[in-house]
């Protein structure tokens, strides 16, 4: 791992964090290791953001868990911005949601597979879908919609899947929207020009905080331009090999915590002061 040891630690940080695979096990199980680092690096007074594709039904009860009850936090692969406020009735605010139009690219991914399965991720909570997903692959609750309905409102973000669907990645794209694919089989879609770093980026602007005191952690695809983005892009080390590569370096895997790893490296050592048998 490279070491920053001539970089001003003390100074805040705008730390981008990728929540599965990165704080939390596929179980969700979340180590008290990642917790403690968690907590010492909001003492430190680091602005710490989960930036993830999961939707609020998703986010919120990790952030909570974390304790991450103030500051801001990116969902729906950047599609949606919230500003986490106790004192909201939900605990959050919105704070900015990237809408687009998703008729052209759902139609599309009809046509080039019929069987597909489309999820459109509601602003605040569930998904509409054509077909059932499984309910491990959606956070939050399913509403059946005919594909009239899932194409007339403006979305955060879109699922699609189906065997091999990362074969039809280009002539998606074409329709002029992200797709990001999550596996052969998944793909997930937001606004043009709409990724987690994009929306980061708004976030640095709005905050003060400069490039060079940017972090991102992550082990997914989807991660990939936030890595690029930030001014220390640190991948996970289960992470694909893709992923690696566009990182500026490779911390431990999850289970070695290692987000935790980095999340030390930016807070300031403790000095203990000597006991009087040692001075």
């Amino acid at each position: 791992m490279t070491t920053h040891d001539n970089v001003d630690i003390a100074s805040p940080r705008l730390i981008a964090l990728d929540i599965d695979g990165t704080l939390m096990h596929a179980n969700g199980h979340i180590t008290d290791v990642v917790h403690q680092a968690i907590d010492q690096a909001q003492a430190a007074g680091h602005h710490l953001v989960l930036a993830t594709g999961r939707g609020l039904d998703g986010l919120l009860p990790v952030a909570e868990r974390l304790g991450l009850t103030d500051g801001f936090a990116v969902a729906a692969n950047g599609g949606l911005t919230i500003r986490l406020d106790p004192a909201a009735p939900d605990g959050f605010r919105f704070a900015n949601a990237r809408m687009f139009d998703p008729a052209d690219v759902i139609e599309a991914a009809l046509s080039l597979i019929p069987d597909v399965l489309v999820g459109v991720q509601e602003l605040v909570r569930g998904w509409k879908v054509n077909r059932p997903f499984d309910p491990k692959l959606l956070n939050g609750e399913q509403t059946q919609a005919d594909v009239v309905d899932l194409c007339a409102a403006p979305a955060c973000r879109v699922s699609l899947s189906a065997p091999e669907i990362r074969l039809h990645l280009e002539p998606l794209r074409a329709t002029g929207v992200t797709v990001t694919p999550a596996g052969p089989d998944w793909l997930d879609v937001t606004g043009p020009r709409v990724s987690k770093a994009t929306t980061l980026e708004r976030l640095r602007a709005k905050l003060g905080v400069s490039i060079e005191h940017t972090v991102a952690i992550g082990d997914g695809p989807n991660d990939i331009e936030a890595l690029t983005w930030a001014g220390r892009g640190v991948a996970m080390g289960h992470a694909a090999a893709a992923v690696r590569e566009a990182a500026d370096e490779v911390t431990g895997t999850i289970h070695e915590d290692g987000s935790a790893t980095v999340l030390a490296s930016l807070v300031q050592p403790t000095t203990e002061q000597p006991s009087e048998e040692s001075a």
